[in-house]
């Protein structure tokens, strides 16, 4: 019999660490802004700038877009962005996210069992790539050999419809409690990664078997970051204002917890900048981060 996954609560960055608005440019905002709205289920939020917030209703912005129509087309070679994901709170809520997608017309990349949860695929105008998925219960998450088991198999789409079988209408909205749940990043090579994300930010490596790949976590959450090099590996950032990945946040909870995390970025040489209310570092795939205290 398996025994539940007991995963170790890093000794380095805050456990309520979370990832918060990741930033992207696009070449059409009023197009992408409909997809957002009615394919999402995101409310709109006026940034200034320029640049439009998304998120869910009274929430703060989840994604936020900048619009170039001059902008480079979206390089899938290049580091950056592998997906954003989109944690809705319930099974049923998954379902309502589906129907939502299917009643917009838009076309689903995949839907995959990861064992830990449950995420369908699509990706925006632009091709920037989307999952929007729910965890099942951690008690029901299982471990073996010191890892968490993860695995990608085909998930009953009939089976999750039937969540939300009595529900008399469709909600226009996302649920309130929609957040960020991670982010998967291409990146130029693993082993690089994970001496930036573990060795100096300090989260915790959850699974490193996973072929091409890496996650990383903190508190015992599954992952707040996947790491991969199944298209980049050896790949340099994209050009400049190119569509794609801008930037995105690491929340700290305070402000002390911030001060060590930048603290341990000095040590190792790493620029840091002010940004947007937080310090921008980039990572060795020349990855923006903001790192802020909520």
């Amino acid at each position: 019999m398996q025994r539940q996954a007991k995963l170790p609560q890093s000794l380095d960055i805050d456990p309520g660490t979370t990832i918060g608005a990741v930033s992207l440019t696009v070449s059409d905002l009023a197009r992408s802004q409909a997809f957002y709205e009615q394919v999402l289920g995101l409310a709109t939020i006026e940034l200034g700038g320029g640049a439009l917030g998304f998120g869910a209703l009274g929430g703060p912005p989840l994604v936020v877009l900048h619009g170039d129509g001059s902008a480079q087309r979206l390089d899938r070679r290049a580091t950056g962005l592998y997906h954003l994901a989109i944690l809705v709170p319930t099974r049923a809520d998954l379902g309502l996210a589906l129907a939502r997608v299917a009643a917009a017309r838009w076309p689903l990349d995949g839907a995959s069992d990861h064992l830990v949860s449950e995420a369908l695929y699509l990706s925006d105008p632009d091709g920037n790539g989307i999952e929007i998925y729910r965890d099942r219960p951690q008690p029901e998450w299982r471990g073996s050999g010191g890892e968490l088991q993860m695995a990608t198999l085909p998930l009953d789409l009939d089976d999750l419809l039937a969540t939300i079988a009595d529900a008399t209408e469709l909600p226009s909205e996302a649920p309130i409690d929609t957040t960020i749940g991670h982010v998967h990043l291409q990146v130029a090579d693993l082993r690089a990664s994970e001496a930036f994300y573990h060795g100096v930010l300090g989260f915790d490596v959850t699974v490193r078997t996973y072929p091409g790949a890496l996650f990383v976590s903190a508190g015992g959450y599954h992952h707040h970051i996947g790491l991969n090099t199944w298209h980049s590996a050896g790949g340099s950032p994209p050009q400049p204002g190119a569509i794609g990945l801008r930037c995105v946040e690491l929340l700290v909870p305070d402000q002390a917890g911030l001060e060590q995390l930048l603290g341990r970025v000095r040590a190792v040489g790493r620029t840091l900048r002010p940004a947007d209310g937080g310090w921008l570092v980039h990572d060795p795939s020349g990855i923006s981060v903001v790192l802020r205290s909520l």
